[in-house]
């Protein structure tokens, strides 16, 4: 199927076009970054990225050396055959593409580091963030004294 239609035996856009389609469509780029919700209650925040298309395999995340949340997201353009019998065949044309995201969160301080979670479903990464209890917050805490 090529996106070009012919109109009385002769093509409505020039050949060059639909020869540009045919052999080498360029590698695209995402150009939109991920939706994202941040919520918060009692327990906890919670971040929601909108990632349809998306694995598990396809996300690095980690606390960074300043104490910030880091999601990295990462999807690179599948090269299959048509068909895994006919490996002759070639696109006519080719829209996926390789996405690469990076967002860097600051975590406010009351937030327990050590129990974050994140899973995958349904096109939405989930990233759970528990607060700490606030005794504990309060026992962290200490005067400096000016000398």
């Amino acid at each position: 199927m090529l996106p070009a239609r012919k109109l009385n035996g002769h093509r409505l856009f020039p050949d060059f076009f639909n020869d540009f389609l045919e052999t080498a469509v360029p590698e695209k780029m995402c150009t939109n970054a991920p939706a994202i919700n941040v919520k918060e209650n009692d327990h906890g925040y919670k971040i929601e990225l909108a990632v349809p298309g998306m694995t598990k395999d396809d996300f690095k995340i980690h606390i960074n050396k300043d104490g910030n949340l880091v999601v990295e997201m990462e999807k690179k353009k599948e090269e299959k055959a048509c068909d895994e019998e006919k490996k002759d065949c070639k696109f006519l044309r080719q829209e996926f593409c390789y996405c690469k995201f990076h967002q860097t969160l600051a975590l406010p301080d009351n937030v327990d580091r050590e129990n974050i979670e994140a899973y995958v479903k349904h096109g939405v990464l989930k990233i759970k963030v528990p607060k700490l209890p606030v005794a504990k917050i309060e026992d962290e805490k200490r005067v400096i004294e000016v000398k």
